[in-house]
């Protein structure tokens, strides 16, 4: 027969609620690691007083009774596990592990038996149900009555709270039956009582969590928090582990207490109490007890007068009360030489301590995390900045914690940790070795495949092909690109000793001109393209051909109705995100058959493309022959009204307004667009020869008046 006996996913009731674990059996005893809480229940070989089986909710259940009068229960077993348990705790316990099972007549009178720290309550010879009375928080006493109520279960939905015995009034020896129950029940009973003076009090002490000001009392059997709103009591049986971590600054220390169950205000559970002390508050501490009783309860780990820093006085205390180690940072240490890392969780910044065991984060909300419940850990690269990177972890349980805003320098310290460690990295395989630079990792692929993302580049891809092809069929009409590098040479050249011979033309009609600033030339020369820019910018043509689509675009589009199949009812956004994990998971062969498709797409699309461009640049050639043509025309309507509405006066003065025009076209004008100008100057030449007529008779005579 076999040394040991293991079960996964077996489930031991405690406080009415049911966690689940592993439980081992072996020679030594029983063990039952929690998965939730990582607690270990130990329960040794030689104190186990009976075992029974029975048939429960969750299957079969096995109940254990010790010698002490402790009780344990553990369901999820299978009727066939039976035999391999009865043989073994014949084996090597020397039990008999025996068949009960519960009564279920539905009566509600009965026997109440008081056996250790079990109340059971039985028809005849068979249980109804048990009560342990650890869960007991009070019992009171009325006629013929008894009362009790239980601690509150945080993490049941539903949870008994009162339950109330009817005891049948009797007198036997004189003994009030209804007191006798109650005191059973009392002296076993978890009834927090504040008996006797405290053993030491520290005073207002700063709480981050619950927040506030509280003196702690620190009594034999349970801890009491009094604040100006609140008082809580603490058992120190609920009390599950201590750390003792330096704060970043090292001018600060937090004392973390993690309770199961953890004390409630109102709605609001707190599983840490975390206290934050400054390193350099001193305190002298006498407890209230002679020596002789602290040197027998607590045997040389506490004295009866002490002194030092208070956060070392609050520890000390507590360890030897609680009598479970502190745990404290262990070699890690961060880029600035610290032993925890700046982070935000859920919103709040915090501190994050890598240690021996786990991952503790400081201090809203507390996480404790253990290494024995992390699936994996990923380092992903931060949403808002390539400055800093996220660090999330998911438990086995499929819970995902993801701290951010680490800054980037702390990225080498921390893979190196948790390498050492052996956890396991879910994107080890985008960074080839633990002294790789973080701007690699930053500039890497994500891992989840973004459709949208994908779709977004194949358009700008298309949308660039696009403007170049515009851009060779619109002639002189181009817009000027913005180049930022090129703008500030050129503000440079406006205060430079030759920008004005750099920027005038070559003729010179006068020395007015050549006096004239170059900045202003500047300000014409930019502002003159700008005013062409909207006949630029057209509408799109809905000729055009169609731009391609992605391989994956291709594929969805194919695939889209076989999903809505398989998943029936399902939402876009959920359609979007199942798209892109068959995309991800698909093999390349498959995926190298639709990217040959996307190909042909754009091979094609590039031929229509330069089909349309060649037939677009025909018309545009031939809409502007129109335009000059018909502005010819209304240049030689407008000359002929002028000749038949000239007077002698508009007569003589039309040299001189051509002159005024001459001079009022300076050779920066000119120089700001040569080839504009040139053609101009062609097109006025041919106006003035079609609309000027020679002079009159009538005009020469009113010259020589």
């Amino acid at each position: 027969m076999a040394d040991t006996l293991e079960f996964n996913e077996i489930y031991q009731e405690v406080k009415g609620s049911m966690n689940d674990g592993r439980l081992r059996l072996s020679r030594q005893g029983v063990i039952f690691k929690n998965s939730k809480t990582g607690k270990v229940d130990n329960i040794q070989a030689s104190e186990l007083a009976e075992g029974v089986w029975r048939r429960v909710a969750l299957g079969h259940g096995l109940k254990l009774l010790t010698k002490n009068g402790h009780v344990y229960k553990y369901d999820g077993f299978r009727e066939s596990e039976f035999d391999k348990l009865s043989d073994f705790f014949k084996a090597h316990y020397c039990l008999e592990l025996a068949e009960k099972d519960l009564c279920v007549k539905g009566w509600n009178w009965g026997t109440v038996r008081f056996g250790g720290q079990l109340l059971s309550f039985d028809i005849g010879e068979q249980p109804v149900f048990e009560i342990p009375l650890s869960n007991v928080s009070q019992c009171t006493t009325g006629k013929n009555e008894v009362t009790l109520e239980f601690h509150q279960n945080d993490d049941a939905e539903v949870s008994l709270m009162e339950v109330r015995f009817y005891v049948p009034p009797t007198q036997e020896d004189g003994v009030d039956p209804v007191e006798a129950f109650a005191q059973n029940v009392l002296s076993k009973a978890d009834v927090i009582q504040a008996t006797g003076d405290a053993i030491c009090i520290f005073r207002e002490l700063q709480c981050l969590t619950p927040r506030g000001r509280y003196d702690i009392r620190i009594y034999p059997t349970f801890l009491h928090l009094h604040g100006k709103t609140f008082d809580y009591k603490i058992p120190y049986t609920t009390v599950l582990r201590l750390f003792l971590l330096p704060h970043k600054d090292q001018r600060q220390m937090f004392f973390v207490i993690s309770l199961d169950p953890p004390i409630k205000q109102g709605q609001t559970r707190y599983h840490f109490l975390i206290l934050l002390f400054s390193k350099d508050e001193d305190i002298s501490l006498t407890l209230n007890m002679n020596e002789e009783e602290v040197e027998k309860r607590f045997e040389g780990r506490l004295t009866k007068n002490m002194s030092g820093s208070l956060y070392e006085m609050v520890s000390r205390v507590m360890k030897a009360l609680v009598n479970r180690k502190i745990t404290v940072p262990g070699n890690f240490q961060g880029h600035s030489g610290a032993q925890c890392i700046t982070c935000s969780y859920k919103a709040s910044s915090g501190l994050l301590y890598p240690l021996e065991r786990g991952f503790i984060y400081v201090h809203k909300p507390p996480v404790h995390i253990r290494f024995d419940e992390i699936s994996f850990v990923n380092f992903a690269r931060g949403t808002t900045t390539t400055r800093s990177f996220d660090f999330e972890i998911e438990t086995k349980q499929g819970t995902q914690y993801t701290f951010s805003s680490i800054e980037r320098e702390e990225y080498g310290k921390l893979f190196d940790f948790v390498n050492a460690k052996k956890l396991n990295i879910k994107n080890r395989g985008l960074k080839e070795g633990m002294k790789q630079s973080y701007d690699e990792y930053a500039d890497s692929d994500e891992d989840q495949h973004d459709a949208y993302l994908e779709r977004m580049k194949e358009e700008g891809k298309i949308r660039e092909e696009n403007a170049n092809d515009s851009s060779d069929g619109s002639g002189e009409e181009t817009d000027s690109s913005f180049n930022p590098g090129e703008e500030d040479d050129d503000v440079a050249e406006e205060f430079d000793s030759n920008a004005s011979a750099s920027s005038s033309s070559g003729d010179g009609d006068s020395d007015r001109d050549d006096k004239k600033p170059a900045k202003k030339a500047k300000i014409v020369k930019d502002r003159k393209p700008r005013k062409k820019q909207p006949e630029s910018k057209k509408g799109k043509d809905p000729n055009a051909p169609k731009r391609p689509m992605s391989a994956y675009m291709l594929w969805l589009n194919a695939s889209r109705e076989k999903i809505k199949s398989d998943h029936p009812g399902i939402s876009i956004t959920d359609l979007s995100k199942k798209a892109g994990e068959l995309w991800k998971a698909m093999s390349k062969e498959k995926k190298e058959e639709w990217d040959r498709k996307a190909e042909d797409a754009r091979r094609d699309y590039e031929k229509a493309m330069k089909e349309y461009s060649v037939g677009s640049k025909a018309d545009s050639h031939k809409g502007e022959r129109s335009k000059k043509k018909k502005k010819k025309q209304e240049k030689q309507v407008k000359g002929k009204g002028d000749k038949k509405g000239a007077t002698s006066k508009s007569s003589s003065s039309k040299s001189p307004a051509k002159g005024m025009s001459d001079s009022f076209k300076s050779k920066e004008f000119v120089s700001s667009d040569e080839s504009s100008s040139a053609e101009s100057k062609k097109e006025d030449s041919e106006d003035e020869g079609a609309a000027s007529p020679p002079p009159s008779s009538e005009d020469s005579a009113s010259g020589s008046d």
